[in-house]
Protein backbone atom coordinates (compact mmCIF):
# COMPACT_ATOMS: atom_id res chain seq x y z
CA UNK A 1 0.00 0.00 0.00
CA UNK A 2 2.75 2.07 0.79
CA UNK A 3 4.45 1.84 -2.77
CA UNK A 4 1.37 2.54 -4.46
CA UNK A 5 0.84 6.11 -2.75
CA UNK A 6 3.93 6.59 -3.71
CA UNK A 7 3.92 5.97 -7.28
CA UNK A 8 0.39 7.75 -7.50
CA UNK A 9 2.06 10.79 -5.72
CA UNK A 10 5.65 10.98 -8.04
CA UNK A 11 3.33 10.91 -11.38
CA UNK A 12 2.09 13.84 -12.01
CA UNK A 13 5.43 15.72 -11.45
CA UNK A 14 7.03 13.57 -14.01
CA UNK A 15 4.44 13.73 -16.57
CA UNK A 16 4.90 18.20 -16.02
CA UNK A 17 8.60 17.72 -16.66
CA UNK A 18 8.47 15.65 -19.81
CA UNK A 19 5.96 18.19 -21.22
CA UNK A 20 7.84 21.26 -20.73
CA UNK A 21 10.23 22.33 -23.44
CA UNK A 22 14.20 21.43 -22.78
CA UNK A 23 16.64 24.86 -22.58
CA UNK A 24 19.65 24.70 -23.61
CA UNK A 25 22.59 26.53 -21.35
CA UNK A 26 22.89 28.97 -23.83
CA UNK A 27 19.01 30.40 -23.41
CA UNK A 28 19.36 30.18 -19.80
CA UNK A 29 19.87 34.08 -18.80
CA UNK A 30 22.66 35.14 -17.33
CA UNK A 31 20.60 35.71 -13.88
CA UNK A 32 19.99 31.99 -13.88
CA UNK A 33 23.41 31.08 -13.78
CA UNK A 34 25.67 30.06 -10.76
CA UNK A 35 26.01 33.20 -8.47
CA UNK A 36 29.72 33.57 -7.11
CA UNK A 37 29.66 32.38 -3.61
CA UNK A 38 30.32 35.54 -1.75
CA UNK A 39 32.45 33.32 0.73
CA UNK A 40 34.79 32.20 -2.00
CA UNK A 41 37.82 34.90 -2.18
CA UNK A 42 38.49 36.83 -5.09
CA UNK A 43 42.58 36.24 -6.19
CA UNK A 44 43.94 39.31 -7.46
CA UNK A 45 45.89 39.49 -11.28
CA UNK A 46 49.42 37.50 -11.46
CA UNK A 47 51.90 39.97 -12.70
CA UNK A 48 53.12 39.24 -16.15
CA UNK A 49 56.63 39.59 -16.66
CA UNK A 50 57.61 41.99 -19.74
CA UNK A 51 59.88 39.65 -21.14
CA UNK A 52 57.32 37.05 -21.52
CA UNK A 53 54.84 39.11 -23.18
CA UNK A 54 57.13 40.03 -25.27
CA UNK A 55 58.03 36.63 -26.54
CA UNK A 56 54.36 35.80 -26.15
CA UNK A 57 53.69 38.58 -29.06
CA UNK A 58 56.66 37.63 -31.12
CA UNK A 59 55.21 34.02 -31.48
CA UNK A 60 51.15 34.76 -32.09
CA UNK A 61 52.51 38.07 -34.15
CA UNK A 62 52.95 37.83 -37.89
CA UNK A 63 56.14 37.90 -39.28
CA UNK A 64 57.34 41.93 -40.46
CA UNK A 65 59.71 42.58 -43.08
CA UNK A 66 63.06 43.78 -41.70
CA UNK A 67 63.65 47.40 -43.31
CA UNK A 68 66.80 47.44 -45.52
CA UNK A 69 69.62 49.20 -44.56
CA UNK A 70 72.66 47.83 -46.18
CA UNK A 71 72.43 50.82 -48.54
CA UNK A 72 73.07 48.98 -51.19
CA UNK A 73 75.74 46.70 -50.13
CA UNK A 74 73.70 43.62 -52.21
CA UNK A 75 75.70 44.77 -54.95
CA UNK A 76 78.59 43.40 -55.36
CA UNK A 77 81.56 46.57 -54.94
CA UNK A 78 84.64 44.48 -55.80
CA UNK A 79 86.09 45.68 -59.26
CA UNK A 80 85.13 42.28 -60.88
CA UNK A 81 81.52 43.03 -60.17
CA UNK A 82 81.29 46.80 -60.94
CA UNK A 83 82.47 45.63 -64.08
CA UNK A 84 79.56 43.01 -64.47
CA UNK A 85 76.97 45.56 -63.24
CA UNK A 86 78.48 48.25 -65.50
CA UNK A 87 76.88 49.05 -68.49
CA UNK A 88 77.93 48.07 -72.22
CA UNK A 89 80.09 51.17 -73.21
CA UNK A 90 81.38 51.25 -69.51
CA UNK A 91 82.80 47.95 -70.05
CA UNK A 92 83.89 48.52 -73.55
CA UNK A 93 85.95 51.33 -71.94
CA UNK A 94 87.35 49.12 -69.21
CA UNK A 95 88.20 46.46 -71.43
CA UNK A 96 90.18 48.98 -73.68
CA UNK A 97 92.57 50.18 -71.07
CA UNK A 98 93.50 46.92 -69.86
CA UNK A 99 94.60 46.07 -73.07
CA UNK A 100 96.29 49.63 -73.09
CA UNK A 101 97.99 48.55 -70.00
CA UNK A 102 98.75 45.08 -71.26
CA UNK A 103 100.07 46.49 -73.87
CA UNK A 104 102.61 49.38 -71.80
CA UNK A 105 104.02 46.36 -69.52
CA UNK A 106 104.67 44.36 -72.74
CA UNK A 107 106.72 46.61 -74.29
CA UNK A 108 108.47 47.77 -71.09
CA UNK A 109 109.60 44.32 -70.92
CA UNK A 110 110.58 43.49 -74.70
CA UNK A 111 111.82 46.93 -75.19
CA UNK A 112 113.75 47.15 -72.25
CA UNK A 113 115.59 43.52 -72.77
CA UNK A 114 116.27 44.85 -76.42
CA UNK A 115 117.97 48.28 -75.34
CA UNK A 116 119.81 46.61 -72.59
CA UNK A 117 121.07 43.86 -74.86
CA UNK A 118 122.14 46.42 -77.17
CA UNK A 119 124.03 48.27 -75.13
CA UNK A 120 126.15 45.76 -74.04
CA UNK A 121 126.95 44.37 -77.29
CA UNK A 122 128.13 48.24 -78.40
CA UNK A 123 130.49 48.81 -76.02
CA UNK A 124 132.22 45.56 -76.78
CA UNK A 125 132.06 46.92 -80.22
CA UNK A 126 133.73 50.37 -79.63
CA UNK A 127 136.80 48.75 -77.42
CA UNK A 128 137.37 47.21 -80.40
CA UNK A 129 137.40 49.63 -82.90
CA UNK A 130 139.46 51.33 -80.52
CA UNK A 131 142.31 48.95 -81.34
CA UNK A 132 142.01 49.09 -84.14
CA UNK A 133 144.68 50.72 -86.69
CA UNK A 134 142.91 50.62 -90.09
CA UNK A 135 139.57 50.00 -91.48
CA UNK A 136 140.98 46.54 -92.68
CA UNK A 137 141.80 45.50 -89.27
CA UNK A 138 138.70 47.07 -88.01
CA UNK A 139 136.31 44.98 -90.50
CA UNK A 140 138.38 41.83 -89.37
CA UNK A 141 137.30 42.23 -85.86
CA UNK A 142 133.52 43.43 -87.24
CA UNK A 143 132.55 40.24 -88.90
CA UNK A 144 129.85 39.41 -87.57
CA UNK A 145 126.97 39.78 -90.17
CA UNK A 146 124.51 42.06 -88.76
CA UNK A 147 126.41 43.98 -86.24
CA UNK A 148 126.53 47.56 -86.11
CA UNK A 149 130.27 47.99 -86.01
CA UNK A 150 129.88 45.34 -89.19
CA UNK A 151 127.78 47.76 -91.00
CA UNK A 152 129.40 51.29 -90.37
CA UNK A 153 132.96 49.79 -91.34
CA UNK A 154 131.49 48.31 -94.44
CA UNK A 155 129.71 51.29 -95.56
CA UNK A 156 132.83 53.14 -94.91
CA UNK A 157 134.62 50.82 -96.95
CA UNK A 158 131.94 50.58 -99.86
CA UNK A 159 132.10 54.75 -100.21
CA UNK A 160 135.96 54.55 -100.68
CA UNK A 161 135.88 51.86 -103.11
CA UNK A 162 133.35 53.99 -105.44
CA UNK A 163 135.54 56.73 -104.56
CA UNK A 164 138.99 55.28 -105.52
CA UNK A 165 139.16 57.41 -108.29
CA UNK A 166 138.31 60.44 -106.29
CA UNK A 167 141.43 62.95 -105.66
CA UNK A 168 140.06 65.28 -102.94
CA UNK A 169 140.19 63.68 -99.50
CA UNK A 170 138.30 65.84 -97.98
CA UNK A 171 135.31 64.76 -100.71
CA UNK A 172 135.85 61.35 -99.63
CA UNK A 173 135.50 61.93 -95.89
CA UNK A 174 132.16 64.04 -96.60
CA UNK A 175 130.74 61.42 -98.14
CA UNK A 176 131.57 58.49 -96.04
CA UNK A 177 129.98 61.15 -92.70
CA UNK A 178 126.84 61.65 -93.97
CA UNK A 179 126.87 57.84 -95.06
CA UNK A 180 127.60 56.56 -91.13
CA UNK A 181 125.11 60.11 -90.06
CA UNK A 182 122.27 58.06 -92.24
CA UNK A 183 122.73 55.01 -90.29
CA UNK A 184 123.28 56.61 -86.80
CA UNK A 185 120.12 57.76 -88.11
CA UNK A 186 118.19 54.39 -88.59
CA UNK A 187 119.17 52.58 -86.08
CA UNK A 188 117.56 55.49 -83.59
CA UNK A 189 114.72 55.39 -85.21
CA UNK A 190 114.63 51.11 -84.84
CA UNK A 191 115.70 51.43 -81.17
CA UNK A 192 112.86 53.73 -80.81
CA UNK A 193 110.03 51.80 -82.59
CA UNK A 194 107.15 50.82 -80.04
CA UNK A 195 107.54 53.57 -78.05
CA UNK A 196 105.10 55.88 -79.89
CA UNK A 197 102.24 53.65 -78.50
CA UNK A 198 103.67 54.13 -74.58
CA UNK A 199 103.27 58.09 -75.66
CA UNK A 200 99.72 57.63 -77.35
CA UNK A 201 98.53 55.19 -74.30
CA UNK A 202 99.66 57.89 -71.32
CA UNK A 203 98.19 60.91 -73.53
CA UNK A 204 95.09 59.42 -74.04
CA UNK A 205 93.98 56.48 -71.15
CA UNK A 206 92.62 59.69 -69.07
CA UNK A 207 90.74 60.50 -71.18
CA UNK A 208 89.48 57.65 -72.55
CA UNK A 209 88.59 56.15 -68.59
CA UNK A 210 86.73 59.79 -68.09
CA UNK A 211 84.53 59.34 -70.84
CA UNK A 212 83.43 55.86 -69.33
CA UNK A 213 82.96 57.36 -66.00
CA UNK A 214 80.86 60.52 -68.02
CA UNK A 215 78.49 57.53 -69.13
CA UNK A 216 78.28 55.80 -66.08
CA UNK A 217 77.04 58.97 -64.78
CA UNK A 218 74.62 59.71 -66.72
CA UNK A 219 73.69 55.83 -66.48
CA UNK A 220 73.20 56.87 -62.65
CA UNK A 221 71.15 60.25 -63.26
CA UNK A 222 68.88 57.68 -65.52
CA UNK A 223 68.24 55.42 -62.73
CA UNK A 224 67.78 58.41 -60.42
CA UNK A 225 64.87 59.19 -62.77
CA UNK A 226 62.88 56.18 -63.63
CA UNK A 227 62.89 55.01 -59.20
CA UNK A 228 61.70 58.78 -58.29
CA UNK A 229 64.04 58.20 -55.50
CA UNK A 230 67.61 59.81 -54.62
CA UNK A 231 68.18 56.89 -52.00
CA UNK A 232 72.08 56.32 -51.66
CA UNK A 233 71.42 52.60 -51.91
CA UNK A 234 70.36 53.17 -55.74
CA UNK A 235 72.32 56.03 -56.44
CA UNK A 236 76.36 54.28 -55.13
CA UNK A 237 76.56 51.10 -57.04
CA UNK A 238 76.36 53.40 -60.65
CA UNK A 239 78.55 56.00 -59.33
CA UNK A 240 81.62 53.43 -58.20
CA UNK A 241 81.42 51.64 -61.73
CA UNK A 242 81.91 55.00 -63.61
CA UNK A 243 84.51 55.69 -61.28
CA UNK A 244 86.06 52.68 -61.73
CA UNK A 245 87.14 53.03 -65.49
CA UNK A 246 88.99 56.67 -64.46
CA UNK A 247 90.89 54.27 -61.83
CA UNK A 248 91.81 52.34 -64.84
CA UNK A 249 92.69 55.20 -67.43
CA UNK A 250 94.93 56.38 -64.68
CA UNK A 251 95.99 52.71 -63.59
CA UNK A 252 96.87 53.18 -67.69
CA UNK A 253 98.58 55.89 -68.14
CA UNK A 254 101.09 56.72 -65.58
CA UNK A 255 103.15 53.83 -66.41
CA UNK A 256 102.98 54.59 -69.60
CA UNK A 257 104.34 58.24 -69.16
CA UNK A 258 106.77 56.74 -66.97
CA UNK A 259 108.31 54.01 -68.89
CA UNK A 260 108.01 56.56 -72.19
CA UNK A 261 110.38 58.39 -70.36
CA UNK A 262 112.88 56.25 -68.51
CA UNK A 263 113.03 54.46 -72.09
CA UNK A 264 113.80 58.42 -74.31
CA UNK A 265 116.49 58.96 -71.78
CA UNK A 266 117.87 55.13 -72.49
CA UNK A 267 117.51 55.33 -76.15
CA UNK A 268 119.03 58.98 -76.29
CA UNK A 269 122.31 57.26 -74.45
CA UNK A 270 122.37 54.15 -76.79
CA UNK A 271 122.11 56.86 -79.85
CA UNK A 272 125.16 58.73 -78.44
CA UNK A 273 127.00 55.12 -78.01
CA UNK A 274 126.56 54.80 -81.52
CA UNK A 275 127.90 58.18 -82.41
CA UNK A 276 130.03 57.61 -80.69
CA UNK A 277 131.02 53.85 -82.66
CA UNK A 278 130.53 56.07 -86.06
CA UNK A 279 133.03 58.57 -84.80
CA UNK A 280 135.83 55.74 -84.36
CA UNK A 281 135.22 54.37 -88.01
CA UNK A 282 135.43 58.01 -89.37
CA UNK A 283 138.65 58.31 -87.44
CA UNK A 284 139.82 55.27 -89.08
CA UNK A 285 138.49 56.16 -92.38
CA UNK A 286 140.92 59.72 -91.86
CA UNK A 287 143.75 57.97 -91.26
CA UNK A 288 143.51 55.27 -93.93
CA UNK A 289 143.08 58.20 -96.53
CA UNK A 290 146.53 60.00 -94.75
CA UNK A 291 148.64 57.25 -95.61
CA UNK A 292 147.43 56.40 -99.57
CA UNK A 293 150.39 56.85 -102.00
CA UNK A 294 149.82 60.30 -103.80
CA UNK A 295 148.43 60.58 -107.25
CA UNK A 296 150.71 59.94 -110.36
CA UNK A 297 150.71 63.09 -111.93
CA UNK A 298 151.01 64.89 -108.32
CA UNK A 299 154.86 65.21 -108.18
CA UNK A 300 155.96 68.15 -109.09
CA UNK A 301 158.20 67.76 -112.51
CA UNK A 302 161.58 67.98 -111.66
CA UNK A 303 164.09 70.08 -114.39
CA UNK A 304 167.44 68.88 -115.00
CA UNK A 305 169.78 72.13 -115.87
CA UNK A 306 173.18 71.13 -116.93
Amino acid sequence: MAALLLSLLLAPSAFADAQAPATTPAEAPAAIQTPVDAAQPVTAPQAIDPAQAVEANAVDAPEVLEADNTLGMAHDLSPWGMYQNADIIVKIVMIGLAIASIITWTIWIAKGFELMGAKRRLRGEIANLKKATTLKEASASAAKEGTLANLLVHDALEEMRLSANSREKEGIKERVSFRLERLVAACGRNMSSGTGVLATIGSTAPFVGLFGTVWGIMNSFIGIAKTQTTNLAVVAPGIAEALLATALGLVAAIPAVVIYNVFARSIAGYKAQVSDASAEVLLLVSRDLDHLPPERGSQPHMVKVG
